[in-house]
């Protein structure tokens, strides 16, 4: 049981869900990391911006998906289904994860 995730099934079909319901969102925080890495001095911190929204658009999804699930549990498992969603969320979609602990 060492290291077995608990809620990994749910939180596996709650990010399946992410990546085809808000796959423009994951593709938007892509393309502006693609225009931020290519942009010259001038431009860059305008673009890191635009890649920074994007990626605060993402992470408010993933939060509300998260925080809706662990409403319905009770204190002690919410907090380790939130570890482990905010762990999966690192791991599978990290552009996302940078901010998703202080939600």
């Amino acid at each position: 049981m060492f290291g077995r995730r608990r809620f990994g099934d749910v939180i596996d079909r709650q990010l399946d869900l992410f990546e085809r319901e808000y796959r423009d969102v994951i593709d938007e925080a892509q393309e502006r990391l693609e225009a931020y890495n290519a942009a010259g001095r001038d431009e860059a911190e305008e673009l890191y911006g635009d890649y920074v929204d994007a990626t605060e658009t993402g992470t408010e999804v993933l939060a509300d998906l998260r925080d809706h699930f662990a409403s319905t549990l009770d204190d002690d498992a919410a907090e380790r289904y939130e570890r482990e969603f905010n762990a999966a969320v690192a791991k599978r979609l990290p552009a996302f994860a940078l901010e998703i602990n202080e939600r």
